[in-house]
């Protein structure tokens, strides 16, 4: 939504997101798995004399040949409930049914066994090289680039690390430990193979100080149809815009009417970067190609350069410099990786039946050491067993509505779903049957789960479901009316400009209202929206529809008349102003065409409906369970357990 009030906390979360990725990187790509959160304690660190080549005795636990690393040892036995103590035999009870630890292990391991090996194998052969160069990460070095990177996004260290928690669920503990170590240590590790030069730095500081240009854009993937449309803008270049929203195929800036987000130099497409700079204000490039789309720009305007003070380039470069470095440090990491993989034995026994049966107990031996399946359990549970836990309480939970309704899952109800699934998103064969085994191939290769766990972490959990809501979903003439209106219906073109206080806005609308022209308006909100669609692309935003969840903004967009300002609308917590630009016509307009669309839109509410359905009877099944978590003490209260399981996005969520 354009007006989300959370809509800042999330662009900051992305950036964090990215800087996390540093580290995760090598450790995730060597996996070839999604990530998971990183290990709260330390892995094995090999004496330096033990080093491939040299004696050592064969076949022992890693961890007993190891000493810690100081700086993550500490930080790991901080705010986790489970670095702290041993995991208890009896993880959780459901209404008396108990969860046990062995169970636990097994689910954890049948989801993250590969990938938390391989970060396992991956940190240790991290630790072995820090210390055969003698180079040791201080607890002060983690805790300052904590502080060095929360003072990126303008916030305390307590702060940036309760945001990790609440979006990343990675508790500070682990981030310190399993993303801010291996990073410093990796840098460490590189610094000697990485130089930035001057020319990195000027370059990174035109591109965030230098000059700017605002474009449009036609992008579309054939090229004869785009020589078609370079000749009408040629033509008559005012109808760039209206021929930006109904012509490109770039969704994101086809909706605001072409416009691009303003183009820095040196931001990475140097034919892009080329073309918008060579443009002077209304006049259209020719038409080229980047990747497998045809386009052509129209210049906008040129923003001139906004340098920064005197007395603050000294620390903006510094910060730059770390930036470079950790850019360039992504792609040393795998080069890193792959000297330390070359000079190391390491045998993978997870996972290979002959290898499992050769070295029974054993999950990995690196350098003839061994990490046991024991530890393997043991780590998978202190990364993942919480989530994984939450899940196993709710499929208990589910378990016992059935029983209590007298309801059961046959194997016809697993490969019926799938195939409802096949068919909702399109998977259809020529003879308009469900194409089930195209939608099982898409879901196992981009999620990388087996079909059994797919099975069971999202179709069971939505089969269940719907036997337990099902014959209470009712869907009314008023339904249909609103989801008609909200798919097929007009949607309101609008200007906005988004205000995170009152007396801004106000003063805001006052400016407006003194110069009631669409450029004025435009202008205002590129200098004062928070929202960055809005300040980015002078006003535009998407169309709005109605019934589409904005009902405040919908209502006053809607009673606009064409070139009409609103009032101050208070939504989320913020204050909007809009500009109506007209209404699109509607997708369906005759009576025949209404009827042709009811049995899909049926099918969509009732899809919707469900989904709610099923939510709702979770949330009231928890609110009457007696949950105890023992690995998360605080959730043991009644209706305290949240699913937060992964499931396929495919199959109605189970997460709020």
């Amino acid at each position: 939504m354009i007006l989300d009030r959370n809509s800042k906390r999330a662009r900051l979360l992305s950036k964090i997101v990215a800087l996390g990725s540093v580290a995760c990187l090598p450790m995730q790509s060597m996996a070839q798995n999604r990530s998971a959160p990183a290990a709260t304690r330390p892995t094995a660190q090999q004496p330096a004399a033990q080093q491939p080549g040299a004696k050592q005795p064969a076949n022992k636990p890693v961890a007993q040949q190891a000493p810690n690393n100081p700086a993550t040892t500490k930080a790991a036995g901080q705010n986790n409930p489970m670095v702290m103590g041993a995991i208890p035999n009896l993880v959780a009870t459901v209404n008396g049914e108990p969860i046990k630890k062995d169970d636990l292990a097994r689910e954890c391991v049948l989801r993250y066994g590969d990938q938390v090996l391989e970060n396992m194998l991956n940190k240790a052969l991290i630790m072995q090289a820090c210390q055969a160069q003698q180079i040791a990460i201080t607890e002060k070095e983690v805790d300052d680039e904590v502080g060095r990177i929360a003072t990126k996004f303008n916030l305390s260290t307590a702060m940036y690390l309760d945001l990790i928690q609440d979006k990343r669920d990675i508790q500070p503990a682990q981030y310190k430990s399993d993303i801010v170590w291996p990073m410093l240590a990796l840098r460490a590790l590189a610094k000697d193979k990485i130089q930035i030069s001057r020319q990195d730095i000027d370059r990174a500081m035109e591109n965030e100080f230098g000059a700017t240009v605002k474009v449009r854009m036609i992008a579309v993937r054939d090229p004869l149809k785009a020589q078609q449309l370079h000749k009408q803008v040629l033509a008559d270049p005012s109808s760039f815009k209206k021929l930006a929203k109904e012509n490109s195929e770039d969704p994101q800036s086809a909706s605001v009417e072409g416009l691009l987000p303003p183009i820095r130099k040196f931001s990475g497409d140097d034919k892009l970067e080329e073309k918008a700079f060579a443009l002077k204000p209304d006049q259209i490039s020719d038409v080229f190609n980047i990747a497998d789309m045809s386009l052509f720009l129209q210049c906008v305007r040129h923003e001139p350069a906004t340098p920064p003070n005197r007395e603050q380039v000294a620390s903006i470069e510094d910060r730059i410099a770390h930036s470079i470095m950790d850019e360039k440090l992504q792609g040393m990491a795998e080069q890193l990786f792959s000297t330390l993989r070359s000079q190391s034995s390491v045998v993978k026994v997870y996972g290979d039946p002959a290898q499992q049966q050769a070295n029974p107990g054993v999950a990995a031996l690196l350098n003839r050491q061994q990490i046991t399946m024991a530890m393997l359990e043991e780590e998978c549970i202190r990364r993942n067993g919480a989530k994984v836990l939450e899940g196993e309480i709710n499929r208990k939970l589910l378990e016992q509505a059935l029983t209590n309704q007298k309801k059961r899952i046959v194997q016809q109800d697993i490969d019926a779903e799938i195939a409802r699934a096949a068919d909702y998103y399109g998977y259809i064969k020529q003879d308009r049957t469900p194409n089930v085994e195209a939608w099982l191939k898409t879901v196992l290769e981009e999620d990388g789960a087996t079909l059994d766990l797919y099975v069971r972490d999202a179709v069971w959990p939505t089969v269940a479901l719907k036997k337990l809501v099902e014959g209470t979903i009712q869907i009314s003439p008023e339904d249909m009316q609103k989801g008609f209106e909200s798919s097929y219906g007009p949607r309101a073109e609008i200007l906005a400009i988004v205000l995170s206080n009152q007396r801004t806005a106000q003063e805001v609308w006052q400016m407006a209202r003194g110069n009631p022209t669409e450029q004025f308006f435009g202008e205002l909100a590129a200098q004062y929206s928070v929202e960055p669609t809005s300040r980015s692309n002078y006003g535009k935003v998407p169309p709005l529809r109605k019934n589409g969840g904005q009902s405040t903004l919908e209502k006053a967009a809607f009673e606009l008349k064409t070139g009409d300002m609103s009032g101050i609308i208070e939504s989320g917590g913020q204050f909007v102003i809009l500009r109506s630009q007209g209404f699109t016509n509607p997708v369906v307009k005759d009576a025949k065409d209404i009827a042709a669309v009811q049995e899909e839109l049926r099918k969509d509410l009732t899809e919707k409906k469900t989904r709610v359905a099923m939510q709702n009877f979770l949330d009231d099944l928890m609110k009457k369970s007696m949950i105890e978590n023992y690995i998360v003490p605080k959730k043991s209260q009644l209706g305290s357990s949240v699913t937060k399981e992964a499931t396929r996005s495919s199959q109605i969520p189970l997460q709020k």
